[in-house]
């Protein structure tokens, strides 16, 4: 078999790539490896070219130098080298078998042994090879019927695949949601189901980012009900339940975050405490939490100029995120939602129009009293809908209010 069409597997970057190893390794010395591979295979777009090579990595490093070609050596125990040619980076791995694991980090030894590196690879579609004019190698012999066939089976025994790596119990639901068709398969959702309780090893950061590439997923419904019915996510994430707004969220957009705003509790609290233990960056929790806040006011039956309110109040993204909640617990308002989330989406907030000097010229002193009364010009400029025009007489009228 032969990927035919593939620009990545054409473009000069990669040939220098490819020419650099062959030179110092002769012809068949390295080949691409999984991703790129399998994607080609499926018609999916590739964005990361992996290789893998026969080369020692102090090989691949000076053969990469010779060739005029950035060499950076980011893993330089497990064999790991990374190549730039036209701005492209290229990572490069010498063929590898695990010595000894824990869990989550290996030792490794070297090897010239195709079958062997890929032995020791996760999943059968993921051990697939090609040279650099894209003949297919399949060490397992089921990696490319996998990938067509959309299943996701592990290499050799999956416990023990597991044992090597605890991540790939979260790997396995992420390809799933990616490349899966029909039902997971039974051997790796059941080895999966037994040894959850060992993802207790892995980094937050690592289930986290997983996680995160699981939601991303054009549809990662089914990958999620086989993760909750597994009793895997209850392990990462005690707080989720896969509902039906969880499913009608997947129908509104493909943001991940928003996904995971479906999956949890729309509560500050509950969104501060799930950034904190899965150490989510910064900013996907400042959306869950702002999110959070803005639910109350998210109300598909308001105005436009409601709308506008909670916008001033929370900002537009937060406001759009709310709606989107509400949309997914009531998908048939999907109208209204939209008209309200265009409106989160376009309108600006203006700035408070009066200040502290205003008040001065109308003889109030600076103190407390100033504050009260900006705030209650504020609130009346917002339940008027941000008027653009009479805002002195409008202070005016609070400082001296009329008698009668």
């Amino acid at each position: 078999m032969i990927l035919t069409d593939q620009p990545w597997l054409e473009h000069p970057a990669t040939r220098r790539v490819m020419a650099a190893l062959e030179t110092a390794g002769g012809s068949g010395c390295a080949r691409f490896v999984g991703g790129c591979v399998r994607n080609a295979l499926l018609g999916e777009a590739v964005d990361d070219v992996d290789i893998a090579t026969v080369l020692r990595p102090e090989q691949t490093e000076q053969a990469i130098r010779a060739a005029g070609l950035k060499a950076v050596p980011t893993g330089l125990a497990h064999g790991t080298v990374t190549a730039v040619a036209d701005r492209r980076p290229f990572e490069i791995t010498t063929l590898r078998r695990d010595v000894s694991t824990d869990g989550r980090n290996a030792t490794v030894a070297f090897t010239d042994d195709w079958a062997e590196d890929a032995a020791r690879r996760d999943f059968r579609l993921n051990a697939l090879y090609a040279d650099r004019d894209g003949r297919v190698l399949d060490p397992t012999g089921e990696g490319v019927a996998d990938a067509r066939a959309g299943r996701i089976v592990f290499v050799g025994d999956p416990e023990t695949r597991i044992r090597e790596d605890y991540l790939r119990v979260l790997r396995f639901f992420r390809f799933f949601a990616w490349y899966g068709r029909g039902a997971p398969d039974p051997a790796g959702l059941a080895a999966c189901a037994a040894l959850a309780p060992g993802m207790v090893r892995l980094s937050a950061e690592r289930v986290s980012k997983e996680l995160m590439k699981l939601l991303a997923a054009k549809d990662p419904r089914a990958a999620m009900k086989a993760m909750a019915g597994a009793g895997v996510l209850a392990r990462i994430l005690p707080e989720a339940e896969v509902t039906s707004a969880f499913e009608a969220m997947v129908a509104i957009g493909d943001d991940p975050v928003a996904r995971l705003m479906a999956l949890v509790p729309a509560e500050e609290a509950a969104a501060v405490e799930i950034s904190r233990r899965l150490r989510l960056p910064n900013a996907v929790r400042d959306r869950l939490t702002a999110a959070a806040r803005a639910l109350p006011e998210a109300d598909l039956s308001m105005s436009e100029a409601a709308a506008r309110s909670a916008v001033y109040r929370h900002g537009g993204g937060a406001v759009a995120d709310a709606l989107r909640l509400r949309l997914a617990a009531e998908p048939p308002r999907e109208a209204d939602a939209r008209r309200l989330i265009a409106v989160a989406g376009t309108w600006t907030p203006p700035r408070l129009p009066v200040g502290g000097r205003d008040l001065s010229r109308l003889g109030v002193p600076p103190g407390p009293e100033t504050g009260r009364l900006l705030k209650a010009f504020e609130a009346s400029w917002i339940a008027d809908d941000f008027p653009t025009d009479g805002h002195a007489e409008r202070l005016s009228s609070l400082v001296n209010p009329p008698r009668g």
